[in-house]
Parts: structure tokens; C-alpha cells; sequence
């Protein structure tokens, strides 16, 4: 587990200077070769200001023991004999142990990446907690001949980041947290259709959070985790309900699986950063979900959140039938190969515990794919499957633009083992495709409609042009379509459903047609016809 927290209040400052932390943080990103190019050294930027973090944390707490024993060389010799004196043991002393401890990076002179990455390696050494997280980079690495990052750029980046300290009497846990987030999406803003893979808007993060009202001591669990984004926002909005009784009560504890090595890393350094207790695994969460019971079967959250990433196509119905954790019951299953959204939702019913809620980002198609065509549909009988088990308890269609590798807006499905009677037989649609302003490159949700979506989410009521309580018979009139934009029309202009969802509606139409038509063809030359 990583558990890196500390019950002392912290004072946050800017360290005399007027520019914002957020600020710093991207200045010292651009400094490699500008804000165009920052996005592509985010593997090098986040591990260095991850690593100045735990330099002025170190250094805070040498003096601290200092203070006790008289001197920093003594506490230097301490915190060396027992690493349980501080959080986390960072081998690097300087010639005059009165200098900071980054002082040893910010020094290198000659072969800097080299040296950086001899550094780093040797921190993970220390700390098993930080092995594959930070010595994962090599800075020096080459392709075919020449440098990554070269050491006048790597310098300019390490001189960067020296301008500002990120030590426990310099910025609270949540400020750097947040910085460092804000940096995440800087690098999201700029990473074209990889973007999607490990950040998920705030403002959607929010409002899933808020509405699944996590309490004190609950266990969250994120099968697609990212950069460790939605996690996050489970402690921060559980934190806000408490009243300001931050650290008094309960933690969140945090459990999330990434597939890949580099966003693992990244979810680590987020979650220690923000000072929270999680557990990251890292794999493929679809073939090899990491977290089992005692058993070997899958183990069960409290809460679950998720951003899978939308209409994978790589899963078979092989991968469902071989399954072995009992995720993809009889009568829903295998949704079809084009997309495996419902796949997803199916792994994120089978990790609830009796009581659990979740939330879930899926395309916008997802709603809506198979209903209303002849004959039957995979998806759509997965859909139905959870309609008839009163799973799902409400259907958020998102604005547009506000996701990094997409236009389209996307849905938040929110399921409920444990609705309430008043709620049974029924789903909460709530449109909020126009609570959004205009931004630039995204669209995004402003607080007061983030607070009017969660609202409407929690309290469950219908409001004008905005939210609507549909029970099952309609749904299934419908041919459960479950698309919040089907029920509820948000302008008199508006068309009846935005065409965008009409035209992937009829790509798929168009494809089960191409495909019955193969299918049809094969038979009639079996039998000898048009041969």
C-alpha cells in the first residue's frame, strides 16, 4: 500500500513569488523546448518534479530530527540507520550537508542524464514503494544515436523546476496535488488520441464522485485507472462532505489497474503526491484483474469508477466465455467484437459488493447501439440485461468536446446494487448537453453545473429540459434505448437526437447489414444458388 500521509497542518506559500504553482509547474515544462513540445517529455518532466518533491519533503524532515540531535550530518547519519525515521529515504547527501538534498541533482555538471538516472535508480533502491515508478525513465536513452533529451535541455528543465520549493512548509499536499494534476492535463491537451488514455476531465470526475457520495473508510477501486485522476476525486469530494474534517476522519482507500507502464507510473507518483493511500497494479484488467479475494474470485469495492477506453475491438467471445471470475453472466455476456463497453460494465457489476454503486464514462453510442433495429443485437441484449436486473440507476449524457481524444460527449452510466424501493423499476435520464462554456482546445463544465448535475443525480427528481424518471416499460417501448437524448429534448431547436449519435447509429446498422449479407451469400453457394 502506498500510505504517505502526515496529520500536521501545512501552510502554503509561493516561496516569495508571485507566479502560481500551476504556473511554475508549466513554465518548468516548456523549458525543455516549449509548451508545443512539452507533451512528448512528460515521461522525463512528471518523475523530476515527483522527485524535487520528495527532495523538499527529505530535507524538511532532516531538519526536523536535526532540531532533536543537534546538527543535519547527524541527522543525515539517522535517517541512514533507519529509513523509518522519514517517509521516504532519499540516498543522495550533499558535500555540505547544510544544502538541500536536490542540490546533488541540480549540481551534475557532466554526463546529466546519466547521472539522473543513477540517482533515481538508486532512490528505488531504497524504497521498494517507488520501484518502477521513478527509476522506470532512463534519461539518457538514445535513439538510433542520439539523444532523447539532451543534457542542455535536461539541465534547463532540473534549473526550472530548483526555482521553487515543494517542501511540507512551502505547499500543502492537496496545492502540489493539484499542480500536479493541472500538469497531467497540460500534457493531455497536447497528446492527441493517447490523451484519452490516462486523463478524464475534472469537472466529469466531480460530478461522478459527488454523485456516488463516497463516506469515510470505503474502498474504491478504478479497473482502468489512468493517471489515477477519478481515484483522486473520490478522496477530495469524500474529504468536502466531511466538512472540513480533513485527516480527522477515515481515508479513501485506493485501488486502481493500468495496462500501461508508463500511465502506472504516473497514477503512483499522482497518488503519493496527493499524500493518499492507494494500491496500483499493474496489467490488463479485461484478461488478468489483479484484485482477488482469498478465494482466487474477484474481489469487491464499495465503490467503482471508471474511464475504460471507449469501442475496444481486440476482445473476442473467446475472452468471454474463458472467463473464470464469473463476470459476464447468462443472458448478457459477449456484446459483440466492435466494441466492448458493455464488457466493461460487466467487470465493474462483478467488482461491487452487495451494497456497491459505480460510475462509468462510455461512448455516447453505448445508450443506444442495436435498439430499434430488426432482429436481435448483442450490445443491445446486454442492455436489456441490466434494465431487467434494475441495475442501472441513472444515465448522464455529457456536453460535447470535452474529452482530449474525442468530440463526442460521451455518457456516464451509474449503477446501484442496492437502489432504494422508490427507485426500483425506474432510471434517472439527465441530459446535460448544454451545461457547458466554451473553451479552448475543450469545452468545460463550470462549478455551478457540475453542482446542478451532481444535484439532480443525488436527489433523483426530474427538472425541465435537463432530467426525467423513465421506468422500465418505457424503456423496453423504446427497445431499451437508454439514451438520456431520446427522452429528454433540451431546445425547441433541437433536433429530436443529435445527429451525431444518428450517424454511428447507422454505421452499425450498415455493418450488420454488410455482415448478413456475407452471411446470406455463403449459404446460397452452399446450396448451389447464384454459384
Amino acid at each position: 500500500m502506498v500510505a504517505v500521509r502526515t496529520d500536521q497542518p501545512q501552510l502554503a506559500n509561493n516561496n516569495g513569488k508571485d507566479k502560481s504553482l500551476e504556473s511554475w509547474i508549466w513554465d518548468a515544462a516548456c523549458s525543455i523546448r516549449g509548451a508545443k513540445d512539452a507533451p512528448k517529455y512528460k515521461d522525463y518532466i512528471l518523475p523530476l518534479i515527483f522527485t524535487k518533491r520528495l527532495c523538499d519533503v527529505f530535507d524538511d524532515e532532516l531538519n526536523r530530527i536535526a532540531a532533536e540531535v543537534g546538527s543535519r550530518r547527524k541527522a543525515f547519519q539517522l535517517a541512514r540507520a533507519d529509513h523509518k525515521l522519514v517517509r521516504f529515504y532519499l540516498p543522495l547527501v550533499p558535500d555540505d550537508p547544510e544544502q538541500p538534498v536536490w542540490s546533488v541533482i541540480r549540481k551534475l555538471s557532466d554526463k546529466i542524464g546519466e547521472g539522473v538516472t543513477t540517482h533515481m535508480r538508486a532512490i528505488a533502491r531504497e524504497n521498494p514503494l517507488l520501484q518502477g515508478i521513478i527509476d522506470r525513465v532512463d534519461f539518457n536513452a538514445t535513439t538510433h544515436g542520439q539523444r532523447d533529451l539532451d543534457d542542455d535541455r535536461l539541465s534547463n528543465l532540473i534549473e526550472a523546476i530548483s526555482t521553487k520549493r515543494l517542501g511540507l512548509d512551502d505547499v500543502e499536499a492537496d496545492i502540489i496535488g493539484k499542480s500536479y494534476e493541472y500538469l497531467i492535463r497540460k500534457f493531455a491537451e497536447g497528446g492527441g488520441q493517447s490523451a484519452g488514455e490516462f486523463y478524464t476531465p475534472p469537472e466529469v470526475g466531480t460530478i461522478m464522485s459527488r454523485a456516488l457520495q463516497p463516506e469515510p473508510g470505503m474502498e474504491i477501486y478504478d479497473p482502468t485507472c489512468g493517471s489515477g485522476g477519478l481515484l483522486v476525486k473520490c478522496e477530495i469530494v469524500m474529504e468536502e462532505r466531511t466538512q472540513g474534517k480533513k485527516r480527522s476522519v477515515a481515508p479513501l482507500k485506493l485501488f486502481g489497474q493500468e495496462f500501461t507502464p508508463e500511465t502506472w507510473a504516473m497514477a503512483n507518483m499522482n497518488m503519493i503526491i496527493h499524500d493518499m493511500e492507494g494500491q496500483i497494479e499493474i496489467g490488463d484488467t479485461f484478461k488478468n484483474p489483479k484484485f482477488r479475494n482469498r478465494q482466487g474470485k474477484l474481489r469487491t469495492f464499495d465503490r467503482v469508477v471508471a474511464n475504460p477506453m471507449w469501442n475496444q475491438d481486440w476482445f473476442t467471445e473467446a475472452d468471454y466465455d474463458n472467463d473464470e471470475l464469473d463476470r459476464f453472466p447468462a443472458g448478457a455476456g459477449f456484446p459483440g467484437k466492435s466494441s466492448a463497453d458493455w464488457g466493461w460494465v460487466q467487470h465493474i457489476h462483478a467488482s461491487m459488493n452487495a451494497t456497491g454503486r459505480a460510475a462509468v464514462v462510455l461512448d455516447t453510442g453505448a445508450a443506444s447501439r442495436g435498439s430499434g433495429n430488426a432482429g436481435t443485437n448483442k450490445e443491445k441484449t446486454v442492455r436489456q440485461w441490466f434494465v431487467d436486473h434494475d441495475l442501472i440507476e441513472s444515465v448522464l449524457y455529457l456536453p460535447e468536446n470535452l474529452f482530449y481524444n474525442t468530440t463526442a460527449p460521451g455518457i456516464v452510466l451509474f449503477l446501484n446494487k442496492a437502489k432504494p424501493q422508490a427507485r426500483q423499476g425506474k432510471v434517472l435520464l439527465v441530459n446535460a448537453s448544454q451545461v457547458f462554456e466554451k473553451g479552448d482546445p475543450k469545452n468545460f463544465i463550470p462549478e455551478a453545473g457540475i453542482q446542478r448535475i451532481a444535484d439532480a443525480l443525488i436527489v433523483w427528481q426530474e427538472a425541465e429540459k435537463l432530467s426525467r424518471i423513465v421506468d422500465h416499460a418505457e424503456l423496453a417501448k423504446n427497445d431499451y434505448n437508454i439514451s438520456p437524448s431520446r427522452y429528454i429534448h433540451t431546445s425547441d431547436a433541437e433536433t429530436y437526437r443529435p445527429i451525431a449519435e444518428i450517424v454511428e447509429e447507422l454505421a452499425v446498422i450498415e455493418k450488420e447489414a454488410r455482415e448478413t449479407d456475407q452471411a446470406l451469400q455463403t449459404i446460397l453457394k452452399q446450396i448451389g444458388v447464384g454459384a
